[in-house]
Protein backbone atom coordinates (compact mmCIF):
# COMPACT_ATOMS: atom_id res chain seq x y z
CA UNK A 1 0.00 0.00 0.00
CA UNK A 2 1.72 3.24 -1.09
CA UNK A 3 2.07 6.14 1.27
CA UNK A 4 -0.44 8.93 0.44
CA UNK A 5 2.44 11.39 0.26
CA UNK A 6 3.86 9.50 -2.72
CA UNK A 7 0.73 10.37 -4.70
CA UNK A 8 1.43 14.08 -4.65
CA UNK A 9 4.15 14.07 -7.38
CA UNK A 10 1.49 12.65 -9.71
CA UNK A 11 -0.59 15.81 -9.46
CA UNK A 12 0.83 17.61 -12.49
CA UNK A 13 0.65 14.52 -14.69
CA UNK A 14 -2.88 13.60 -13.60
CA UNK A 15 -4.09 17.15 -14.11
CA UNK A 16 -2.96 17.06 -17.73
CA UNK A 17 -4.44 13.61 -18.29
CA UNK A 18 -7.79 14.55 -16.76
CA UNK A 19 -8.05 17.73 -18.81
CA UNK A 20 -7.46 15.71 -21.96
CA UNK A 21 -9.99 13.14 -20.81
CA UNK A 22 -12.56 15.86 -20.11
CA UNK A 23 -12.28 16.91 -23.74
CA UNK A 24 -12.82 13.37 -24.92
CA UNK A 25 -9.22 12.86 -26.07
CA UNK A 26 -8.19 9.83 -24.03
CA UNK A 27 -9.53 7.82 -21.13
CA UNK A 28 -8.29 8.39 -17.60
CA UNK A 29 -5.61 5.89 -16.59
CA UNK A 30 -6.37 3.36 -13.87
CA UNK A 31 -4.18 3.17 -10.77
CA UNK A 32 -0.96 1.23 -10.85
CA UNK A 33 -1.34 -2.50 -10.12
CA UNK A 34 -1.55 -3.11 -6.41
CA UNK A 35 -2.49 0.48 -5.59
CA UNK A 36 -5.58 0.17 -3.42
CA UNK A 37 -5.99 3.85 -2.60
CA UNK A 38 -8.27 6.12 -4.49
CA UNK A 39 -11.30 7.89 -3.06
CA UNK A 40 -10.76 11.51 -2.03
CA UNK A 41 -7.19 11.18 -3.17
CA UNK A 42 -6.51 8.42 -0.66
CA UNK A 43 -9.73 6.47 -0.57
CA UNK A 44 -10.87 2.92 -1.06
CA UNK A 45 -10.79 1.19 -4.40
CA UNK A 46 -11.96 -2.25 -5.48
CA UNK A 47 -9.64 -5.17 -5.21
CA UNK A 48 -8.71 -6.55 -8.64
CA UNK A 49 -11.63 -8.21 -10.34
CA UNK A 50 -14.32 -6.88 -8.01
CA UNK A 51 -17.47 -5.37 -9.43
CA UNK A 52 -20.28 -3.32 -8.03
CA UNK A 53 -23.89 -2.55 -8.71
CA UNK A 54 -25.36 0.89 -9.23
CA UNK A 55 -25.71 2.92 -6.04
CA UNK A 56 -29.19 2.77 -4.52
CA UNK A 57 -31.33 5.77 -5.34
CA UNK A 58 -31.89 7.89 -2.23
CA UNK A 59 -35.24 9.45 -1.44
CA UNK A 60 -35.54 12.86 -3.00
CA UNK A 61 -33.21 12.07 -5.93
CA UNK A 62 -33.94 14.35 -8.82
CA UNK A 63 -32.04 12.20 -11.28
CA UNK A 64 -30.31 8.79 -11.37
CA UNK A 65 -27.08 8.52 -9.46
CA UNK A 66 -24.26 7.33 -11.74
CA UNK A 67 -22.32 4.19 -10.98
CA UNK A 68 -19.14 4.66 -9.01
CA UNK A 69 -16.14 4.24 -11.33
CA UNK A 70 -14.76 0.71 -11.57
CA UNK A 71 -11.26 1.99 -10.74
CA UNK A 72 -11.32 5.30 -8.83
CA UNK A 73 -8.13 7.27 -9.17
CA UNK A 74 -6.21 9.76 -7.05
CA UNK A 75 -7.34 13.24 -7.98
CA UNK A 76 -5.08 16.31 -8.07
CA UNK A 77 -6.22 19.74 -6.99
CA UNK A 78 -8.30 20.77 -9.99
CA UNK A 79 -9.38 24.09 -8.57
CA UNK A 80 -6.18 25.86 -9.60
CA UNK A 81 -6.43 26.85 -13.26
CA UNK A 82 -3.70 25.49 -15.52
CA UNK A 83 -1.02 28.10 -16.35
CA UNK A 84 -1.61 30.02 -19.57
CA UNK A 85 1.14 30.54 -22.14
CA UNK A 86 2.51 34.09 -22.27
CA UNK A 87 0.58 36.51 -24.46
CA UNK A 88 1.97 37.05 -27.94
CA UNK A 89 1.85 40.81 -27.44
CA UNK A 90 2.51 42.98 -24.39
CA UNK A 91 -1.17 43.86 -24.28
CA UNK A 92 -2.52 42.76 -20.82
CA UNK A 93 -4.88 39.80 -21.00
CA UNK A 94 -7.82 40.03 -18.55
CA UNK A 95 -8.00 37.19 -16.03
CA UNK A 96 -11.11 35.13 -16.85
CA UNK A 97 -13.81 35.02 -14.20
CA UNK A 98 -13.73 31.94 -11.98
CA UNK A 99 -16.45 29.62 -13.19
CA UNK A 100 -17.20 27.02 -10.47
CA UNK A 101 -19.83 25.31 -12.60
CA UNK A 102 -17.18 24.49 -15.19
CA UNK A 103 -14.48 23.57 -12.71
CA UNK A 104 -16.66 21.32 -10.59
CA UNK A 105 -18.18 19.67 -13.64
CA UNK A 106 -14.94 17.70 -13.65
CA UNK A 107 -16.18 15.90 -10.55
CA UNK A 108 -18.64 14.19 -12.93
CA UNK A 109 -16.60 13.30 -16.01
CA UNK A 110 -19.48 11.26 -17.43
CA UNK A 111 -21.67 14.35 -17.66
CA UNK A 112 -24.66 12.23 -16.68
CA UNK A 113 -25.33 13.90 -13.34
CA UNK A 114 -24.42 17.59 -13.59
CA UNK A 115 -24.49 19.80 -10.54
CA UNK A 116 -27.70 21.82 -10.11
CA UNK A 117 -25.98 23.90 -7.43
CA UNK A 118 -26.56 27.64 -7.26
CA UNK A 119 -22.88 28.61 -7.38
CA UNK A 120 -23.68 32.30 -6.92
CA UNK A 121 -24.29 31.57 -3.23
CA UNK A 122 -21.36 30.51 -1.08
CA UNK A 123 -19.99 31.36 2.35
CA UNK A 124 -16.41 30.15 1.78
CA UNK A 125 -13.68 30.93 -0.72
CA UNK A 126 -13.85 28.45 -3.60
CA UNK A 127 -10.04 28.26 -3.46
CA UNK A 128 -10.37 26.35 -0.17
CA UNK A 129 -12.28 23.51 -1.86
CA UNK A 130 -10.41 20.63 -3.45
CA UNK A 131 -11.55 17.85 -5.72
CA UNK A 132 -10.57 14.50 -4.25
CA UNK A 133 -12.91 12.13 -6.09
CA UNK A 134 -15.73 12.07 -8.58
CA UNK A 135 -19.23 12.76 -7.33
CA UNK A 136 -20.73 9.63 -5.71
CA UNK A 137 -17.45 7.81 -6.36
CA UNK A 138 -17.86 6.92 -2.70
CA UNK A 139 -21.51 5.80 -2.72
CA UNK A 140 -23.74 6.53 0.26
CA UNK A 141 -25.92 3.76 1.69
CA UNK A 142 -29.52 4.81 1.22
CA UNK A 143 -31.29 1.53 1.98
CA UNK A 144 -29.36 0.19 4.99
CA UNK A 145 -30.02 -3.33 6.21
CA UNK A 146 -29.57 -4.48 9.79
CA UNK A 147 -29.50 -7.68 11.81
CA UNK A 148 -30.17 -8.05 15.54
CA UNK A 149 -27.23 -7.59 17.87
CA UNK A 150 -28.00 -11.09 19.16
CA UNK A 151 -26.85 -12.49 15.79
CA UNK A 152 -23.31 -11.39 16.77
CA UNK A 153 -21.96 -11.54 13.19
CA UNK A 154 -18.70 -13.45 12.90
CA UNK A 155 -17.22 -10.83 10.54
CA UNK A 156 -17.20 -8.20 13.29
CA UNK A 157 -14.51 -8.51 15.98
CA UNK A 158 -15.11 -7.42 19.58
CA UNK A 159 -12.49 -4.64 19.36
CA UNK A 160 -13.73 -3.17 16.10
CA UNK A 161 -15.00 0.42 16.20
CA UNK A 162 -18.65 1.18 15.52
CA UNK A 163 -20.66 4.39 15.57
CA UNK A 164 -23.16 3.94 18.41
CA UNK A 165 -26.48 5.73 17.97
CA UNK A 166 -29.60 5.47 20.11
CA UNK A 167 -32.82 7.46 19.61
CA UNK A 168 -35.95 6.76 21.65
CA UNK A 169 -34.85 3.24 22.50
CA UNK A 170 -33.82 2.34 18.94
CA UNK A 171 -30.09 1.53 19.19
CA UNK A 172 -27.97 0.91 16.08
CA UNK A 173 -24.31 0.20 15.42
CA UNK A 174 -22.60 1.31 12.19
CA UNK A 175 -19.25 -0.51 11.86
CA UNK A 176 -16.42 1.69 10.63
CA UNK A 177 -15.26 -1.19 8.44
CA UNK A 178 -18.37 -0.35 6.35
CA UNK A 179 -18.54 3.41 6.95
CA UNK A 180 -14.97 3.87 5.68
CA UNK A 181 -16.08 2.76 2.21
CA UNK A 182 -19.37 4.71 2.11
CA UNK A 183 -18.99 7.68 4.51
CA UNK A 184 -22.75 8.38 4.66
CA UNK A 185 -25.72 6.22 5.67
CA UNK A 186 -29.18 7.75 5.26
CA UNK A 187 -31.35 6.01 7.83
CA UNK A 188 -34.41 6.34 10.07
CA UNK A 189 -33.73 5.68 13.75
CA UNK A 190 -36.43 5.93 16.39
CA UNK A 191 -38.67 7.37 13.64
CA UNK A 192 -36.12 10.19 13.15
CA UNK A 193 -34.59 10.52 9.64
CA UNK A 194 -30.83 10.87 10.14
CA UNK A 195 -27.60 10.85 8.20
CA UNK A 196 -24.76 8.94 9.86
CA UNK A 197 -21.45 10.25 8.51
CA UNK A 198 -17.77 9.34 8.81
CA UNK A 199 -14.81 11.15 7.24
CA UNK A 200 -11.72 8.89 7.35
CA UNK A 201 -9.33 11.71 6.52
CA UNK A 202 -10.42 13.54 9.70
CA UNK A 203 -11.48 10.51 11.77
CA UNK A 204 -14.76 12.35 12.28
CA UNK A 205 -18.05 10.53 12.95
CA UNK A 206 -21.09 12.84 13.18
CA UNK A 207 -24.84 12.18 12.99
CA UNK A 208 -27.33 14.77 11.74
CA UNK A 209 -31.07 15.08 11.54
CA UNK A 210 -32.02 15.26 7.86
CA UNK A 211 -35.46 16.82 8.16
CA UNK A 212 -35.37 20.46 7.08
CA UNK A 213 -38.71 22.20 7.40
CA UNK A 214 -41.25 19.90 5.79
CA UNK A 215 -38.63 18.12 3.67
CA UNK A 216 -36.86 14.89 4.52
CA UNK A 217 -33.60 15.14 2.63
CA UNK A 218 -30.87 12.64 1.88
CA UNK A 219 -27.16 13.24 1.47
CA UNK A 220 -24.44 11.98 -0.81
CA UNK A 221 -20.64 12.24 -1.03
CA UNK A 222 -19.68 15.15 -3.30
CA UNK A 223 -16.09 14.03 -3.81
CA UNK A 224 -15.01 17.48 -2.65
CA UNK A 225 -12.97 18.38 0.42
CA UNK A 226 -12.35 21.48 2.48
CA UNK A 227 -9.55 21.37 5.04
CA UNK A 228 -9.44 17.64 4.20
CA UNK A 229 -12.98 17.22 5.56
CA UNK A 230 -15.88 15.59 3.75
CA UNK A 231 -18.23 17.88 1.84
CA UNK A 232 -21.69 16.33 1.57
CA UNK A 233 -24.42 17.39 -0.83
CA UNK A 234 -28.16 17.24 -0.38
CA UNK A 235 -30.22 15.66 -3.12
CA UNK A 236 -33.00 18.26 -3.03
CA UNK A 237 -30.95 21.34 -3.98
CA UNK A 238 -27.39 20.05 -4.57
CA UNK A 239 -26.18 22.44 -1.88
CA UNK A 240 -22.82 21.50 -0.36
CA UNK A 241 -22.46 20.87 3.37
CA UNK A 242 -19.36 20.84 5.57
CA UNK A 243 -19.39 17.70 7.68
CA UNK A 244 -17.51 19.03 10.73
CA UNK A 245 -19.71 22.11 11.12
CA UNK A 246 -22.97 20.77 9.62
CA UNK A 247 -23.32 24.01 7.65
CA UNK A 248 -24.26 24.51 4.00
CA UNK A 249 -21.34 26.39 2.43
CA UNK A 250 -22.34 26.48 -1.25
CA UNK A 251 -25.71 26.58 -2.99
CA UNK A 252 -29.29 27.54 -2.33
CA UNK A 253 -29.18 26.57 1.35
CA UNK A 254 -25.91 28.38 2.16
CA UNK A 255 -25.84 29.36 5.83
CA UNK A 256 -28.34 26.70 6.93
CA UNK A 257 -27.16 24.40 9.72
CA UNK A 258 -28.09 20.80 10.36
CA UNK A 259 -29.03 19.60 13.83
CA UNK A 260 -26.49 17.28 15.49
CA UNK A 261 -27.54 14.03 17.14
CA UNK A 262 -25.32 12.63 19.95
CA UNK A 263 -23.32 9.56 18.88
CA UNK A 264 -19.96 8.03 19.76
CA UNK A 265 -17.35 5.60 18.47
CA UNK A 266 -17.02 2.59 20.76
CA UNK A 267 -16.06 -1.06 20.40
CA UNK A 268 -18.53 -3.58 19.02
CA UNK A 269 -18.30 -5.44 22.35
CA UNK A 270 -19.28 -2.34 24.33
CA UNK A 271 -22.23 -1.66 22.05
CA UNK A 272 -23.38 -5.30 22.05
CA UNK A 273 -23.22 -5.54 25.84
CA UNK A 274 -25.02 -2.21 26.36
CA UNK A 275 -27.74 -2.74 23.75
CA UNK A 276 -28.51 -6.49 23.55
CA UNK A 277 -31.79 -5.65 21.77
CA UNK A 278 -30.13 -3.29 19.30
CA UNK A 279 -29.29 -3.71 15.62
CA UNK A 280 -26.09 -3.63 13.57
CA UNK A 281 -25.60 -2.51 9.97
CA UNK A 282 -24.76 -5.45 7.70
CA UNK A 283 -22.38 -5.88 4.78
CA UNK A 284 -25.41 -6.35 2.54
CA UNK A 285 -25.06 -2.84 1.11
CA UNK A 286 -25.65 -3.48 -2.60
CA UNK A 287 -21.95 -2.88 -3.28
CA UNK A 288 -18.85 -5.04 -3.40
CA UNK A 289 -16.15 -3.66 -1.12
CA UNK A 290 -13.31 -5.09 0.94
CA UNK A 291 -15.13 -4.61 4.23
CA UNK A 292 -12.81 -5.17 7.18
CA UNK A 293 -9.83 -3.96 5.17
CA UNK A 294 -8.48 -0.49 5.97
CA UNK A 295 -7.58 1.28 2.70
CA UNK A 296 -5.93 4.08 4.71
CA UNK A 297 -3.30 1.85 6.30
CA UNK A 298 -0.96 3.79 8.58
CA UNK A 299 -2.75 7.08 8.03
CA UNK A 300 -3.30 7.80 11.73
CA UNK A 301 0.39 7.68 12.66
CA UNK A 302 0.61 10.63 15.04
CA UNK A 303 3.81 11.82 13.37
CA UNK A 304 2.37 11.76 9.86
CA UNK A 305 1.02 14.71 7.90
CA UNK A 306 -2.68 14.97 7.02
CA UNK A 307 -3.47 14.28 3.39
CA UNK A 308 -4.87 16.95 1.07
CA UNK A 309 -4.86 19.48 3.91
CA UNK A 310 -4.04 23.08 3.03
CA UNK A 311 -5.80 24.85 5.89
CA UNK A 312 -4.51 26.82 8.88
CA UNK A 313 -2.31 24.91 11.29
CA UNK A 314 -2.52 24.98 15.09
CA UNK A 315 0.71 23.87 16.75
CA UNK A 316 -0.71 23.27 20.22
CA UNK A 317 -1.06 19.58 19.37
CA UNK A 318 0.34 17.37 16.62
CA UNK A 319 -1.87 17.39 13.50
CA UNK A 320 -2.96 13.74 13.59
CA UNK A 321 -3.46 13.62 17.36
CA UNK A 322 -6.90 12.39 18.38
CA UNK A 323 -9.11 14.67 20.44
CA UNK A 324 -12.61 14.36 21.86
CA UNK A 325 -14.35 17.69 21.37
CA UNK A 326 -17.47 19.26 22.83
CA UNK A 327 -19.08 22.62 22.14
CA UNK A 328 -21.70 24.07 24.48
CA UNK A 329 -23.16 27.57 24.70
CA UNK A 330 -20.35 29.14 22.72
CA UNK A 331 -17.47 27.38 24.50
CA UNK A 332 -15.42 24.71 22.74
CA UNK A 333 -13.03 22.27 24.42
CA UNK A 334 -10.77 19.51 23.09
CA UNK A 335 -9.62 16.60 25.27
CA UNK A 336 -6.50 14.90 23.81
CA UNK A 337 -6.61 11.11 23.86
CA UNK A 338 -3.00 10.96 25.05
CA UNK A 339 -3.99 12.93 28.16
CA UNK A 340 -7.15 10.88 28.66
CA UNK A 341 -5.07 7.71 28.78
CA UNK A 342 -3.36 9.23 31.82
CA UNK A 343 -6.54 10.70 33.33
CA UNK A 344 -9.48 8.58 32.10
CA UNK A 345 -12.14 10.56 34.00
CA UNK A 346 -12.37 14.33 33.50
CA UNK A 347 -14.78 16.61 35.32
CA UNK A 348 -15.12 19.94 33.59
CA UNK A 349 -17.55 22.79 33.03
CA UNK A 350 -18.25 23.75 29.41
CA UNK A 351 -20.58 26.61 28.58
CA UNK A 352 -21.91 26.49 32.12
CA UNK A 353 -22.73 22.77 31.93
CA UNK A 354 -21.03 20.27 34.30
CA UNK A 355 -19.65 17.55 32.06
CA UNK A 356 -17.77 14.32 32.51
CA UNK A 357 -15.49 12.81 29.88
CA UNK A 358 -14.97 9.06 30.21
CA UNK A 359 -12.13 7.22 28.47
CA UNK A 360 -11.81 3.47 28.18
CA UNK A 361 -9.35 1.27 26.31
CA UNK A 362 -10.53 -1.65 24.20
CA UNK A 363 -11.43 -0.05 20.85
CA UNK A 364 -9.26 -0.54 17.77
CA UNK A 365 -8.29 2.18 15.32
CA UNK A 366 -10.03 2.06 11.94
CA UNK A 367 -7.05 3.77 10.29
CA UNK A 368 -4.00 1.89 11.56
CA UNK A 369 -3.29 -1.62 10.26
CA UNK A 370 -4.67 -2.86 6.95
CA UNK A 371 -6.78 -5.28 9.02
CA UNK A 372 -9.03 -3.20 11.27
CA UNK A 373 -9.67 -6.09 13.67
CA UNK A 374 -5.95 -6.34 14.53
CA UNK A 375 -5.20 -2.61 14.62
CA UNK A 376 -3.83 -0.97 17.73
CA UNK A 377 -6.01 -0.04 20.68
CA UNK A 378 -6.75 3.71 20.70
CA UNK A 379 -9.63 3.68 23.18
CA UNK A 380 -13.08 5.26 23.18
CA UNK A 381 -14.68 8.28 24.82
CA UNK A 382 -18.08 9.27 26.13
CA UNK A 383 -19.06 12.84 27.02
CA UNK A 384 -22.06 13.42 29.27
CA UNK A 385 -23.93 15.92 31.40
CA UNK A 386 -23.13 14.60 34.87
CA UNK A 387 -26.36 15.82 36.38
CA UNK A 388 -28.88 13.06 37.01
CA UNK A 389 -32.24 13.96 38.50
CA UNK A 390 -31.52 16.21 41.49
CA UNK A 391 -27.83 15.42 41.95
CA UNK A 392 -24.52 16.05 40.20
CA UNK A 393 -22.42 12.91 40.08
CA UNK A 394 -18.68 12.54 40.54
CA UNK A 395 -16.89 9.61 38.91
CA UNK A 396 -13.71 7.59 39.22
CA UNK A 397 -12.32 4.78 37.15
CA UNK A 398 -12.59 1.27 38.56
CA UNK A 399 -10.86 -1.35 36.42
CA UNK A 400 -12.60 -1.28 33.00
CA UNK A 401 -15.63 0.60 34.31
CA UNK A 402 -16.49 3.77 36.25
CA UNK A 403 -18.06 4.29 39.67
CA UNK A 404 -19.92 7.33 40.95
CA UNK A 405 -18.91 8.48 44.42
CA UNK A 406 -22.45 9.41 45.44
CA UNK A 407 -24.14 5.99 45.12
CA UNK A 408 -21.36 3.52 44.27
CA UNK A 409 -23.11 2.55 41.04
CA UNK A 410 -21.01 1.15 38.18
CA UNK A 411 -21.13 2.78 34.72
CA UNK A 412 -19.75 2.02 31.27
CA UNK A 413 -18.24 4.30 28.63
CA UNK A 414 -21.67 4.72 27.00
CA UNK A 415 -22.97 6.38 30.18
CA UNK A 416 -25.17 3.49 31.31
CA UNK A 417 -25.31 2.35 34.92
CA UNK A 418 -24.82 -1.42 34.83
CA UNK A 419 -24.77 -2.17 38.55
CA UNK A 420 -25.64 -0.61 41.89
CA UNK A 421 -28.53 1.61 43.08
CA UNK A 422 -28.72 3.46 39.73
CA UNK A 423 -28.57 0.35 37.52
CA UNK A 424 -30.68 0.82 34.41
CA UNK A 425 -30.34 4.58 34.35
CA UNK A 426 -28.19 6.54 31.92
CA UNK A 427 -26.49 9.91 31.71
CA UNK A 428 -27.54 12.46 29.09
CA UNK A 429 -25.07 12.20 26.19
CA UNK A 430 -23.62 15.41 24.81
CA UNK A 431 -22.78 15.95 21.15
CA UNK A 432 -19.10 15.21 20.75
CA UNK A 433 -16.78 13.70 18.18
CA UNK A 434 -13.32 12.16 18.04
CA UNK A 435 -11.44 14.22 15.47
CA UNK A 436 -7.87 14.50 14.33
CA UNK A 437 -6.65 17.76 15.81
CA UNK A 438 -5.73 19.40 12.49
CA UNK A 439 -9.30 19.18 11.18
CA UNK A 440 -11.07 20.37 14.30
CA UNK A 441 -8.63 23.25 14.91
CA UNK A 442 -9.01 24.48 11.32
CA UNK A 443 -12.74 24.99 11.85
CA UNK A 444 -12.67 25.84 15.57
CA UNK A 445 -9.43 27.74 16.29
CA UNK A 446 -10.93 29.22 19.47
CA UNK A 447 -10.93 25.77 21.10
CA UNK A 448 -9.58 25.42 24.62
CA UNK A 449 -7.26 22.43 24.90
CA UNK A 450 -7.77 20.64 28.19
CA UNK A 451 -4.76 19.54 30.22
CA UNK A 452 -4.64 17.74 33.60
Amino acid sequence: MPNPKLLLPLTALLTAVLLIAACGGVSTPAPSPGDTRGEEGLAPTHSPGESESSPPTGEGDAEPTPEAPEQPWPQPDLLTPSPKPPAATPTPVPTPAFDPATIFARSDPTGRNPWRTDFSKHSVDYAEIRLGQVRDGIPSIDNPKFVPVSDDPDWLADREPVIALEIDGDARAYPLQIMTWHEIVNDIVGKEPVSVTFCPLCNTAIVFERTMGNTVNSFGVSGLLRYSDLIMYDRATDSWWQQVTGEAIVGELTGTRLTYVPASIVSWADFRDTYPDGQVLTRDTGFTRRYGHNPYSGYDDIDSSPFLFTGPEDGRLRPVERVATVELNGETVAYPFLKLEEVPVVHDTVGGTPVVVLFSLGTASALDDSDIATSRDIGATGVFDRRLADRTLTFRQDSDAFVDEETGSTWNVLGHAVDGPLAGQSLTPLVHANHFWFAWAAFKPETRVWAP
